[in-house]
């Protein structure tokens, strides 16, 4: 029994050879004496075409089966003389493992995205979601090599958490009442009474956690889940996702950059060398250009320019925006868009105004900016946002509270630039987006396996 993968890798030796192959049937054409099968185990984004004919002791039983059928099938490999493909298995038996009704979903033709969303759990199967979520995978991989290879320690930060970091707003409340007997106190939920005696939330970041960590073995990074209460429909949010977040100890903002660079370049040529067909895949059907657009990334030199010589260059475009560049707000879809093509290429955005980035970013000399950074890329916009954290211990404290953060929440956080606390920085980068940027597919939804969004939370 081998694997498809196995053997387009070992070809030369499995030629002319008895094999036992399983996996599933993509498509079947049934002629009068003979047929084809489209074969597909999974292990690789290739296929391979089975062959059959009246002299079969099969012939009945396979012409019966239909597309969508597990088997497993013995055969012998050989050259293939028909086109489409260098050599095919000429089937000598076949078994049946679970078949399929005649209504089976996934039939050979082109079907929307749109629809395959409805059948999550049989999307695996298509060629697309067979070339992204091989992708996803080894982008995965790819992000978990470059951070053991330099040397992060790879930290497991909680989903449960009670630290409002992200303001309460924004992130999902959990209790373990009973919704149709909740305590109360003074009209209001009393939490004292709850699994944790206080309120809790699913975490929307690891950031906070991180640092802690960070401060004990210099640079970590951590890799999961995150979640938002954000009530967005747009193509680039959902309500859950993956967080890809390092933090660095003693590394100023122009480090941070240096390490941002470095790892999505490393990401993308993983992604290019280990995924060729699937790149390949997604060039042809789904972004033209898509190969070329990684590649020039890899090959660039990310320029860096500062938030208000942004939208000093705005500002003096000949272009009629529909949002107008100002240099206290952030910046619009289009600007990014504008900002990528005017440098020909990624650009890193720094020092950006204090009053509409998180708390604990810190504060420059000018009193007005902090040390962030955003990196927008061609064709995606921003794909990761970072910042150097504010090391000061009453600074930090002065700025939650003009922030309105509950402090009570986060004083073990604060703390750590009581006790022994250094400059340092660290970035988050959503793994969806990064996805969406390597696939060409615009959709979160159509890049996460079950994707749950406002209104959707199916299977």
């Amino acid at each position: 029994m081998i694997d498809v993968k196995e053997l387009y890798q070992k070809l030369d030796t499995y030629m002319n050879q008895t094999i036992t192959l399983q996996g599933w049937i993509r498509n079947i054409r049934k002629q009068k004496d003979f047929g084809f099968i489209d074969f597909s185990d999974g292990t690789c984004f290739n296929h391979i075409q089975l062959v059959y004919d009246k002299e079969n002791k099969c012939f009945d039983q396979i012409n019966k089966l239909h597309i969508g059928a597990a088997i497993t099938v013995t055969g012998t490999v050989k050259a293939s003389i028909g086109a489409g493909q260098s050599f095919e298995m000429i089937i000598e038996d076949l078994v049946v493992e679970g078949d399929c009704p005649e209504d089976y979903p996934l039939q050979p033709k082109r079907h929307t995205r749109e629809f395959l969303r409805e059948i999550a759990y049989l999307r695996p199967r298509t060629n697309l979601f067979q070339a992204v979520f091989r992708i996803r995978s080894v982008a995965a991989h790819a992000i978990h090599t470059y951070f053991q290879e330099h040397g992060y320690l790879y930290v497991h930060t909680p989903l449960i958490t009670t630290a409002d970091c992200e303001g309460s707003d924004q992130m999902f409340k959990i209790t373990s009442f009973n919704m149709d007997r909740i305590p109360t106190i003074d009209g209001h939920a009393d939490m004292s009474k709850d699994l944790f005696g206080k309120q809790a939330f699913i975490t929307g970041t690891g950031q906070l956690h991180g640092e802690t960590f960070a401060m004990a073995f210099k640079k970590i990074y951590t890799f999961g889940p995150t979640f938002r209460t954000e009530n967005s429909n747009t193509k680039t949010h959902a309500n859950e996702f993956w967080m890809i977040e390092p933090e660095i100890a003693f590394c100023h903002l122009d480090g941070l950059m240096d390490i941002e660079e470095e790892m999505l370049k490393y990401i993308v040529n993983y992604v290019l060398e280990k995924c060729a067909e699937e790149i390949a895949f997604c060039d042809q059907y789904v972004e033209n250009g898509l190969k070329e657009k990684l590649t020039k990334l890899v090959n660039s030199k990310f320029t860096r320019i500062t938030h208000h010589e942004v939208i000093d260059i705005l500002k003096k475009a000949d272009m009629d925006f529909e949002f107008t560049p100002d240099y206290e707000e952030d910046i619009a879809k289009e600007h990014e868009k504008y900002i990528t093509e005017y440098f020909n290429g990624p650009v890193f955005i720094t020092n950006w105004p204090k009053d509409i980035k998180a708390w604990y970013m810190k504060t420059n000399e000018d009193g007005k900016t902090v040390a962030a950074v955003d990196l927008e890329v061609p064709g995606a916009g921003e794909l990761m946002g970072g910042s150097e954290r504010e090391a000061d211990y009453q600074k930090l404290i002065n700025r939650a509270h003009e922030m309105n953060v509950d402090t009570d929440t986060v004083d073990w956080f604060c703390n750590l630039r009581r006790y022994g606390g250094c400059y340092h920085s660290g970035f988050g980068m959503g793994f969806e987006r990064l996805l969406i940027y390597l696939t060409g597919v615009e959709n979160i939804r159509d890049v996460i396996p079950y994707p749950r969004t406002p209104k959707n939370c199916d299977f």
